[in-house]
């Protein structure tokens, strides 16, 4: 997201060089994250904000960047916002286990680092960034996927859109809203989460951005009989 202040990342994938041997798509990756970044007018020195729905594996990744051995911050001059509540679910597991592979090893060398370079912002579910004559950013409490996960609202002159984090994984869940992800700690609070959404952005101008559909990955929710379809935008 780019205002003309400030530029901010929502939910940073899966990272390269990373170890994550349980599943083999997202290890030891070698992409062009940054590459593409760069090709779209965005350094990693002039992302302002870093804001984390929620602290999986496959969301905090290009949080840091292997730099002569070491895991650094990618994005050296933001503000990285994680929940409260979050940070604080996996930071009980990592102190309980410590040699144990949180989250598939990602609260050790994604974000970790980021609270040891004094980078962490934590925040409460339902915290506003801010407010100006540019554009709003607030997160939502979004209950259910884990235990702080949250949404992000972005609103600009006329529009709106909500980035949904993992509230929603696969189209198919518009039409069939109670059917869960394996890896929801609270099925029935996320099915909760999920209608809520849903039922909020139907038929209304508002855009949906999901973390997880396939590309176009935006597009808005249309109401169909009892339930929603989703119609990408190109």
């Amino acid at each position: 997201m780019r205002a003309p202040r400030w530029t901010a990342i929502v939910d940073t994938c899966c990272g390269n060089h990373k170890k994550r041997p349980r599943v083999p798509v997202w290890n030891d990756l070698n992409q062009p994250y940054l590459e593409n970044m760069r090709a779209l007018g965005v350094a990693p020195e002039e992302v302002d904000f870093v804001m984390c729905t929620h602290l999986h594996v496959d969301h905090v990744g290009w949080n840091t960047r292997l730099l002569d051995g070491r895991w650094v911050p990618t994005f050296p001059n933001a503000r990285y916002l994680m929940g409260r509540e979050e940070y604080r679910h996996f930071e009980a597991a990592h102190n309980a286990a410590p040699k144990s592979p949180v989250n598939h090893g990602s609260f050790e060398d994604s974000v970790l680092p980021v609270v040891a370079a004094g980078l962490a912002e934590f925040v409460e579910t339902d915290h506003r960034l801010f407010e100006d004559r540019d554009a709003a950013l607030r997160f939502a409490p979004a209950p259910g996927h884990t235990a702080g996960n949250m949404q992000i609202h972005l609103n600009g002159g006329h529009d709106h859109a909500v980035m949904s984090g993992d509230v929603i994984h696969h189209p198919i869940q518009c039409a069939a809203p109670w059917l869960s992800n394996a890896a929801d700690v609270d099925p029935a609070a996320a099915v909760a989460t999920r209608m809520a959404l849903l039922e909020e952005l139907a038929d209304t101008p508002s855009y949906l951005l999901t973390g997880h559909f396939p590309a176009p990955t935006a597009g808005r929710v249309i109401r169909h009989g009892d339930t929603y379809r989703f119609r990408f935008e190109d």
